[in-house]
């Protein structure tokens, strides 16, 4: 099937849905070779990836995936990575925020891939136990309102694409499937994504898989998250409509602030900022992270629009919630496997 595929990429042409979930399934399974894999992935970052195709393929990925069960609405705040602005980890602070504004967050992610630090990293330079098992991760998100599950971990059919992946060393269709496939089938999401071409894509693609709820966010400065430096182009998927409009810092009360207020040069400086705003903070780091959180409480549905989101995300920094969160997931993660 992998050979039909990249002869139908190669001339020029789309895949199905099921034809494209087929083709991944071989390489999930491990009977794509390298140079098939290479091929294929190559074509499609020519031709330029289609809605179906990134939905078949994020779906047969979900599928090979371990999971975490849990009832009730999940939310994840995560990017594709890859805009090189060398920011602390914001999604990350953004989900403390949330979780500790009522959200439940099933977070996704990774080792760096372009910033300073990934949120694998930065959790891990906090006191994490990032392995944790789907149970433990459950019994996490039950009790504290958070949980992590480490991407490496939760998707072992992809050890058959690290290799060929790390060779070919240009982003392909999957610098964007990590986001589309949260193992715990989370149903609301912010995604940050670095390339705006993609992001009505992901936005349909979340759509297909049966998102009730997702921002999708492009930075006009290039950054994968909600800016304060720029405005943000906004693709959100609502109840199976996607609309797009654009924000800025100044729409939700905020002034503009170069990103260099909120630029790290290593994991422990942005383990650092991340506590600090959670501490209460001003300045731009905890503006940036009250943009980020007012997202995630949107699309979770814990608030109606941006403006209460951004109240709800500032009162959970200012009432001691989102700290409170962090710290019961750290000591309870140490204890767990």
């Amino acid at each position: 099937m992998i050979r039909e595929a990249i002869e139908v990429v190669v001339s020029g042409g789309s895949l199905s849905m099921e034809a494209a979930a087929q083709a991944m399934n071989k390489i999930m399974i491990g009977e794509a070779t390298p140079a098939q894999f290479g091929a294929f992935v190559t074509a499609l970052r020519l031709k330029g990836e289609t809605v179906d195709e990134i939905a078949g393929m994020a779906q047969v990925m979900r599928q090979h995936s371990l999971r975490v069960e849990l009832d009730g609405t999940m939310v994840d705040t995560c990017g594709t990575g890859g805009d090189g602005s060398r920011t602390f980890n914001i999604s990350t602070a953004a989900a403390f925020v949330a979780a500790g504004a009522g959200a439940k967050v099933a977070k996704h992610g990774n080792r760096a891939m372009s910033g300073s630090s990934g949120s694998a990293d930065v959790l891990e330079a906090l006191g994490v136990n990032i392995t944790l098992s789907p149970e433990s991760v459950a019994r996490c998100i039950d009790e504290t309102g958070f949980g992590f599950m480490f991407a490496q971990g939760f998707h072992p059919s992809m050890r058959f694409a690290a290799g060929p992946r790390r060779e070919i060393g240009i982003r392909t269709v999957f610098n964007i499937l990590g986001p589309l496939t949260n193992p715990a089938g989370a149903g609301a999401q912010v995604i940050g994504v670095a390339d705006a071409s993609t992001a009505a894509k992901m936005a349909q693609a979340l759509n297909r898989l049966g998102s009730r709820r997702a921002l999708v966010v492009h930075g006009n400065d290039g950054l994968d998250e909600i800016t304060i430096a720029d405005s943000t182009q906004v693709w959100e998927l609502n109840e199976g409509a996607v609309s797009e409009y654009l924000i800025s810092p100044e729409d939700l009360g905020f002034s503009k602030s170069p990103l260099s207020e909120v630029q790290v040069s290593d994991t422990g400086q942005s383990a650092r900022m991340l506590r600090d705003v959670l501490n209460g903070s001003a300045g731009a780091a905890r503006d940036i992270v009250l943009l980020n959180a007012a997202a995630a409480l949107l699309a979770g549905g814990q608030v109606d629009n941006l403006q209460d989101g951004v109240a709800a995300a500032a009162k959970s920094i200012d009432e001691g919630g989102a700290k409170s969160r962090m710290e019961a997931f750290i000591a309870l993660s140490r204890h767990l496997e």
